[in-house]
């Protein structure tokens, strides 16, 4: 495990020297990675950083108000709305290494775009070492490594918890005094719900994958799941009412993992699965059927795309 203290000293030290007297952007998502790379960043540089959220619109249920009560102490924190953009941008894309090109490349040019606005020379962002060992592994490209174009207008991309896995990366967080519903929040994909939708990615799916993984995190929470998620993987026959519906198929997906690398499905209730189908069905109108994920990491990944 990583030393907290000596590694915060260091990553101040590093980011401090590496920005010098410039401004920088960070990419903030709210999740621990993100949250930890902020508040390194901003005890190294303070005012010269610009936190910029993206609401993609794809991420989870309530997530950009979350952001908006959580990181309110930053006062240059910027919330960007891209949903048009971003869901234009993957229209007719199928292949999930496509999506994550898409993806990254609309969030570098977002980014790019507020740097501009606020003459910011540095994109600070929360790349860990599981994101680069996957993407040069050809196991799945993230969009904030392999994802990446090509050409990108910034002087240098800073990431401070590089070298840390997601357990190192919370005990961080603890350490930095972040509060537990950062610290000890669920993974949650850079790409959001289009990773977890199968095929094109379309307002409807999103709506579906977002609603049923708000049952699925509210339903399990007394499980503590590594990371716990519902995906929307095709569509298939049903029966609502005394018609015949043609809805789309919701897999649930509840996993164990202490880094990420590998994961065990966990276990559940008979009764508890019964109450997810419940809830998903009975609140989605276009959802025929439910869906339980056995699979460990390795074969399967703990996303889908």
């Amino acid at each position: 495990m990583v030393e907290t203290d000596q590694f915060i000293e260091d990553a101040v030290a590093e980011i401090r020297e590496e920005i010098g007297s410039a401004n920088a952007i960070i990419a903030l998502s709210g999740g621990v990675d993100s949250s930890v790379a902020a508040a390194l960043a901003h005890e190294a540089v303070g005012d010269q950083l610009v936190p910029v959220y993206v609401d993609t619109g794809l991420m989870r249920k309530g997530e950009t108000d979350e952001i908006r009560e959580t990181f309110a102490y930053m006062d240059r924190l910027r919330i960007v709305s891209a949903q048009d953009r971003f869901l234009e941008a993957l229209t007719g894309v199928t292949d999930p290494e496509e999506k994550r090109h898409v993806i990254g490349e609309q969030f570098i040019r977002e980014f790019e775009r507020e740097a501009h606005s606020s003459d910011a020379e540095y994109l600070v962002q929360g790349t860990i070492y599981p994101d680069r060992i996957e993407s040069d592994g050809n196991i799945k490209s993230h969009h904030n490594v392999g994802g990446l174009p090509d050409v990108v207008d910034f002087e240098g991309i800073v990431e401070p918890v590089r070298e840390l896995y997601k357990d190192e990366v919370r005990e961080v967080a603890r350490a930095l005094g972040l509060e537990s519903v950062v610290s000890e929040r669920m993974p949650f994909p850079g790409p959001g719900l289009a990773v977890r939708i199968i095929g094109e990615v379309t307002e409807e799916k999103v709506e579906i994958a977002r609603e049923a993984t708000a049952v699925v995190e509210d339903e399990l929470e007394a499980y503590e799941p590594w990371q716990a998620f519902a995906a929307v993987l095709g569509k298939a026959t049903g029966v609502k009412g005394d018609n015949r519906v043609h809805g789309h198929v919701v897999a649930v997906r509840s996993v164990e993992s202490r880094d990420g690398m590998t994961a065990r499905a966990q276990p559940l209730d008979w009764e508890v699965l019964q109450r997810i189908q419940s809830r998903i069905t009975g609140t989605l109108p276009n959802v025929s059927r439910v869906l339980y994920d056995v699979t460990h990491k390795p074969p399967a990944t703990i996303e889908y795309e």
